[in-house]
């Protein structure tokens, strides 16, 4: 059994505790369950803004403890003064050490779209996310026969939610592209292995449909990829461990932000 069947047995596990805690009921009763929806498209194409989804996680299961002291509060608003399109916040507690509460917080402080990153698996998860204030789901093509994947994309756009498709190779984006998706994350890190390589997103950027915005996940530690990444047609970069390995996460993101304002422009100059 590799990690990603690990952690998803776990999370039916997990869901099914949940569910028998917590009812739908009192989940549509959230403060945020009848909350206007921020768009991840509208932020993430916006030309003033970077394309940077910055995530907040402070662990992962192949680098083990990332940052353990890192504040929500203050990386959050630190990721979008810095200049962040939108904010990633792991809820999944076992592998990521995320909690539903980081994401309510980042939410409570900021006015932007925040994708809720976890390994959804049932339509409950999806009822969740919308009540701890969260714009976007994320659903992953390795995780999710193409038929469920459609029917919880689907499900979470009766809820007003944005659909991210999380993919790792050309069979995963043909077999699950569907109309209720609207984005399409190529995730340059193999989930089976845990190896990275950007490759994998200039490889696949051409097979997504221009109807679709398009965002490589994953690997992104220097601003010039980002610079390669937009020219193959990227619209947006999702960026966590690089910022949150270091001491002060914000102030990564801000540096790099920065680095990168300055290449686009040079480039944009030269053209």
């Amino acid at each position: 059994m590799n990690i990603l069947e690990k952690i998803i047995a776990d999370k039916y596990r997990e869901v099914a505790e949940r569910k028998s805690l917590i009812p739908v009921k009192l989940l549509e009763k959230s403060i945020f369950f009848d909350g206007k929806v921020v768009s991840m498209k509208k932020y993430v194409t916006d030309p003033e803004k970077s394309g940077i989804i910055a995530e907040f996680k402070r662990k992962s299961p192949s680098k083990g403890l990332i940052n353990g002291a890192a504040s929500v509060e203050q990386v959050s608003i630190g990721y979008m003064q810095a200049g962040a399109s939108a904010l990633s916040v792991l809820t999944d507690q076992e592998y990521f050490g995320g909690s539903s509460e980081d994401l309510k917080v980042a939410r409570k402080f900021n006015f932007c779209p925040i994708l809720r990153k976890d390994f959804v698996v049932d339509e409950y998860q999806i009822i969740e996310a919308k009540s701890i204030g969260a714009d976007c789901i994320l659903l992953i093509a390795a995780a999710l026969e193409p038929e469920k994947l459609k029917s919880l994309a689907y499900f979470a756009k009766s809820l007003g939610l944005e659909v991210l498709l999380e993919v790792h190779d050309g069979e995963e984006l043909e077999k699950s592209l569907n109309d209720g998706v609207d984005l399409v994350g190529v995730n340059n890190r193999n989930l089976k292995t845990f190896d990275v390589s950007i490759d994998t997103s200039l490889e696949l950027v051409s097979a997504i449909p221009s109807s679709f915005v398009k965002i490589s996940e994953s690997g992104i530690s220097d601003p010039k990829t980002l610079i390669e990444l937009k020219k193959a047609g990227f619209d947006g970069f999702l960026i966590g461990e690089n910022f949150m390995k270091s001491s002060r996460p914000e102030q990564a993101a801000y540096n790099f932000i920065k680095e990168f304002k300055k290449l686009a422009a040079s480039e944009l100059s030269e053209v």
